[in-house]
């Protein structure tokens, strides 16, 4: 009786599906379905992001990411002056820039 105990655990270990590689295989998915469901549209969202940024220009009317509704009037390399009401202008970072609204926004806000 002692002898057929080992056989049985023996015999459940080697039914496995996927033997050796099931673990591995599973792995894998789950890293590919890590990369297409998080880090792809990540990165997708920050080259927009950057081709935006690009795009900018004095005039544009924009949204920071604090919230601040502005018009450009200077853009430098890494900042910009928003005009933010009549005679009031601040200096933003450009990366901090988080939308272009259409022009005259600003002016209804």
């Amino acid at each position: 009786m002692n002898g057929l105990i080992p056989e049985a655990y023996a015999q459940a270990a080697g039914a496995s599906p996927g033997g050796q590689f099931g673990p591995l295989l599973m792995m894998v998915i789950f890293i590919v379905i890590f990369y297409f469901l998080l880090i792809r549209p990540q990165q997708k969202k920050a080259k927009e992001h950057q081709a935006m940024l690009g795009r900018l220009a004095a005039g544009d009317e924009v949204v920071t990411s604090g919230g601040i509704l502005g018009r450009i009037v200077e853009i430098g390399d890494t900042f910009l002056t928003l005009e933010i009401a009549d005679n009031v202008r601040i200096k933003v970072q450009k990366f901090q820039v988080s939308s272009l609204v259409p022009k005259g926004t600003a002016k209804g806000a």
